[in-house]
């Protein structure tokens, strides 16, 4: 199996990045959209790989880090999600913040994938919710449930759930009530 590759990006076509390595093999590994802008052709690069094996296709996919590639078994595992809805999934924010939307059970933030219904969404956080836990640590997890509560908050006062999700990731946590953060995010949204 392959589970890394380093080489230099010689291809960016359909987020698929083609890799020259140093035995000068060259790999195409579908990347995540967030990962393939941020991609430069020439540039060196270091990607984590998962190999998909289909009966007719063997597909490389690659990410930043561990933890990236980790949570994409994870989605595998769901009935219904492929590989390249798994991907998708990865480009909605960074492992800590899709992890604790799962652990809060959060459902309509994974719907925002294309390919993902709300039913397939609700699977997820079934499936996956009490595994949350190997991507965020306790702290994060009371962090995370105290972001859903502000979110929560948000919405009913009006705002639009993506209006209270871009406000929410520019607050600082650290030692505060849900009612301090509700009332530290009013005074930004006005």
């Amino acid at each position: 199996m392959i589970s890394f590759l380093t080489g230099k990006i010689i291809n960016k076509e359909n987020q698929t990045l083609t890799i020259l390595t140093a035995s000068g093999v060259g790999y195409g590994v579908h990347v995540a959209p967030v990962l393939y802008l941020e991609s430069d052709l020439d540039s060196d690069t270091s990607l984590y790989t998962y190999l998909a094996v289909r009966e007719n296709a063997m597909d490389l996919y690659g990410f930043k880090d561990l933890s990236q590639r980790n949570l994409f078994m994870k989605f595998l595992d769901v009935s219904g999600i492929g590989p390249k809805s798994a991907l998708h999934l990865l480009s909605l924010g960074t492992v800590e913040e899709i992890s604790a939307a799962i652990a809060r059970g959060d459902s309509a933030y994974l719907t925002k994938v294309s390919g993902v219904g709300k039913k397939t969404a609700e699977r997820i956080v079934v499936d996956l919710r009490s595994k949350m836990s190997d991507f965020t640590s306790d702290s994060e997890d009371q962090t995370g449930e105290s972001l859903g509560e502000v979110i929560d908050a948000l919405v009913s006062l009006g705002y639009s759930k993506e209006e209270a999700r871009m406000i929410v990731k520019t607050l600082d946590t650290k030692d505060k009530t849900s009612e301090q953060l509700v009332k530290e995010a009013l005074k930004m949204m006005k």
